[in-house]
């Protein structure tokens, strides 16, 4: 669209909603209240309009639709994989792509429309986000180490043996640190040596199983480790943390149905975790 063109649409959509929605000054144009109220509006139909046409157009053989969902790396590593080979297998024409990410990041990608399902620890959202309340399930976090750590060799373990030890966590204000911050205050002790704080579940695990670290991880996450016999948990009473994982969506607007097929796979895992 050519800037005069640009220009009468946007003179047009004032004139509909009888108000400026542009302050224009020398350094070009900002947002007034009303067109920052009208922005997620805006965006939401132009989103259910791309998914409208998208389904048009697999329908009709021209195009192959897209399954866009963001996960938490727990998520990501176990029952997202499942869910996505059983709905392939039924729906083999689409395709998939996933964020993975912590809360705020996966929050953010729901607004802005960039998934349209995200799977995470059940906590506090935005105005614009719900939980989906039947598709619930949960998994089991532990203190982890490698193998042939040193503190294996001592008898009877206590969180309190684990103090001074490297350690390395998910960063500040995240659910795996905040459950790591609660399971040592329920023993009356203050947080452990966290060394390094990290997004990354690779460089977490690398730590964990190269380097000597103790980590907090959910069972899914060094389950592969575990069978591989580079990792597994420390048999720390008390240092076993549960929480409850769901799916989330946008409060507003219609789930596209790839993203409905996927959620239907979730639940069927999600109410038979022992067959995972």
């Amino acid at each position: 669209m050519t800037q005069p063109a640009l220009s009468r649409t946007v003179r047009r959509l004032e004139q509909e909603v009888g108000s400026p929605l542009f302050e224009r000054h020398s350094k070009g144009m900002q947002l007034t209240a009303i067109g920052s109220a009208l922005l997620p509006h805006a965006t939401l139909l132009l989103r259910e309009a791309e998914n409208a046409t998208e389904e048009i157009n697999a329908m009709r053989g021209l195009a192959r639709r897209t399954i866009r969902v963001g996960a938490v790396g727990a998520i990501a590593s176990l029952i997202l994989p499942l869910a996505i080979e059983g709905v392939l297998k039924a729906w083999p024409q689409l395709t998939v792509s996933v964020m993975e990410g912590v809360w705020d990041r996966l929050a953010e990608g729901l607004i802005k429309h960039e998934i349209d399902l995200a799977l995470s620890a059940t906590a506090e959202t935005p105005d614009e986000i719900e939980a989906i309340p039947d598709c619930r399930w949960q998994d089991r976090s532990n203190i982890v180490a490698a193998t042939g750590h040193p503190l294996r060799r001592k008898r009877k373990l206590t969180l309190e043996d684990t103090m001074n030890e490297r350690w390395a966590i998910t960063p500040r204000g995240t659910a795996p640190y905040q459950q790591l911050q609660q399971v040592f205050r329920d023993s009356g002790l203050g947080l452990p040596n966290i060394v390094v704080e990290t997004r990354s579940v690779i460089v977490l695990k690398s730590l964990v199983t190269r380097s000597g670290f103790l980590g907090w991880m959910p069972e899914s996450i060094y389950d592969a480790d575990r069978r591989a016999r580079l990792v597994n948990l420390l048999d720390i009473p008390g240092a076993t943390s549960v929480r409850t994982l769901t799916a989330f969506k946008r409060r507003l607007g219609i789930l596209p149905a790839p993203a409905a097929q996927l959620l239907l796979e979730i639940r069927r895992l999600a109410a038979r975790p022992t067959k995972w």
